[in-house]
């Protein structure tokens, strides 16, 4: 079977994590898969070249930017095909359009268009693992572009796709898919499956473990997602289809930190939902300074201080 891998740049910030992350590929092709594994820039490479960038210019052109961006991935990518056949595998790197992902000419922001895996799939013929970069493609100008910030999600959904993987595995550095950020929310639960319409609406909404164009991606090509950690052992979480009975009424609880707004999403979150934590919050002293609902999912704004406890009432009442 034909296995995407990608891994984000918290699991490749360091020597001994790629080394990890090497072996969790080698793992997979000794099972007898064909592997195809995406990675991002390592650790805060990416904040790093923006801000390089920046001290230069406050606003450097665009295109230019792209360009510069691009190589945290393309970094990652050759460092990983290193490490790989330093370990006794075939391995090859591609940067984006290399691997034949190209895109719209809207730099910093761009969308897949096509997807012409074409060395990829020579390089599994001939028994190689490919290495591909990230977060990029090629403009109908011929010109680098950027997917966004957590785009290479988006490139392995997309890849997965275009080459007809049986499974696309998203490595992080947490466990799976939680009903809220376990780093912030006391009691945060593991989930052992998510449909793809509330991961969307937390990816929308402000979750990071997943890009919301990788969601959609994926929905549209009906490829289920396995969220795994990098670090330990363990089932993950898939991201599919779920029949309506086997939706929770409600999926998960997040944050936009820079909107001061608390979302909780699942098939049961409507108006009166919404009426209910709006009274929820204002008894317990967090004042409600706006509020929305639409179908599976609500919002409420609350001032930046109490964002926190806002979040971890929110999911106190609705999860427990």
């Amino acid at each position: 079977m034909l296995i995407v891998q990608k891994f984000g740049g918290s699991s490749l910030a360091s020597l001994e994590r790629l080394r990890r992350a090497a072996g969790i590929c080698l793992e997979a092709v000794r099972r007898g898969h064909r592997l195809v594994v995406v990675v991002s820039a390592a650790g805060d490479s990416t904040d790093e070249l923006l801000e390089l960038a920046r001290q230069i210019d406050p606003q450097p052109p665009a295109r230019e930017l792209d360009a510069l961006m691009a190589t945290g991935e393309q970094r990652s990518a050759a460092l990983m095909a290193i490490m790989l056949s330093s370990l006794g595998a075939e391995a090859q790197s591609f940067s984006g359009w290399q691997a034949g992902i190209y895109t719209s000419a809207l730099h910093g922001q761009a969308r897949i268009g096509l997807v012409s895996p074409q060395r990829l799939t020579e390089a599994l013929e001939e028994g190689r693992i490919a290495v591909v970069a990230g977060f990029q493609g090629l403009s109908p100008q011929g010109d680098i572009t950027t997917l966004g910030r957590g785009g290479s999600d988006t490139s392995a959904v997309a890849l997965a796709a275009a080459l007809g993987a049986g499974r696309c595995e998203i490595y992080t550095d947490v466990a799976g898919i939680y009903t809220a950020d376990p780093r912030l929310v006391t009691g945060a639960k593991l989930l052992k499956e998510i449909d793809f319409r509330d991961m969307l609406l937390l990816a929308q909404a402000g979750s990071q473990v997943l890009h919301p164009d990788s969601v959609r991606l994926a929905m549209a090509s009906g490829m289920e997602l396995r969220l795994l950690s990098s670090f330990e052992r363990g089932p993950g979480s898939v991201v599919r289809f779920l029949e309506e009975e086997r939706r929770p009424a409600y999926a998960g609880v997040t944050r936009d930190a820079e909107r001061s707004v608390v979302t909780a999403v699942g098939r049961a979150a409507g108006r009166r939902t919404l009426a209910e934590l709006a009274d929820l919050l204002e008894k317990a002293g967090v004042a409600v300074l706006d509020r929305s609902a639409e179908e599976g999912c609500v919002s409420c704004k609350v001032a930046p201080e109490q964002l926190l406890p806002a979040l971890e009432l929110v999911h106190s009442a609705l999860i427990g």
